[in-house]
């Protein structure tokens, strides 16, 4: 019998919520089943209504939770930095090392996103553009400054991320390189990217 998550309320939703992330992450969402849903949190299978609407609604407050979540850690991060290098830096440094101690919530974000409903995926796909739109306002700042060369501001912005968020696939806390070491090893190849000299000195 798995341990039961108690009576509360509220740490009954979480649980639920972090049971649903992991069997998502495990099994794909068509794959996962309510019932083992339940039998993971410990509770019978009709009280999850008590917490979720649907399968699709779990699905859906869950990706929904990690973007509002990005987010609001990203504007925290830049709160306060000034200029565009500065605030690429900022970027890149959060960017991966929120990403990387998450990797459950971004492999679900990233493929369930097409197991969405059409309502619920359009409101996702809107809070997935207004983070993009962040990095790509540096970007756009950065070049009417003079301080990047970015020939198209919305293609250098999802390959940037493309980049960054694809370290998750690979990275190994225990490996070769430290988080650090990525964290700064990435931030030279996207400046150089984007700028006409390879002569960049990380600020």
């Amino acid at each position: 019998m798995a341990r039961r998550a108690g009576s509360d309320g509220a740490k009954t939703a979480e649980a639920i919520r972090a049971a649903g992330l992991r069997l998502i992450f495990e099994h794909g969402y068509e794959g996962m089943s309510l019932r083992d849903l339940a039998e993971m949190v410990g509770v019978q299978p009709g009280s999850l209504y008590n917490h979720i609407a649907t399968k699709q609604a779990l699905l859906f407050e869950l990706l929904s939770g990690h973007m509002r979540t990005l987010t609001a850690a990203l504007d925290e991060a830049l709160a306060g930095v000034e200029g565009p290098l500065a605030r690429l830096d900022a970027f890149v440094d959060f960017h991966l090392r929120y990403h990387l101690t998450r990797k459950m919530e971004v492999f679900v974000n990233n493929s369930e996103l097409r197991s969405l409903e059409p309502r619920n995926r359009a409101v996702i796909t809107g809070l997935r553009r207004d983070y993009e739109r962040r990095l790509a306002d540096i970007l756009a700042e950065g070049a009417a400054d003079g301080v990047f060369t970015v020939p198209d501001v919305k293609v250098a912005t999802y390959a940037i991320l493309a980049q960054l968020t694809g370290v998750v696939g690979w990275y190994a806390p225990d490996g070769r390189l430290s988080e650090d070491e990525v964290v700064a090893l990435h931030y030279q190849l996207v400046l150089r990217g984007i700028r006409e000299s390879a002569q960049t000195i990380r600020p």
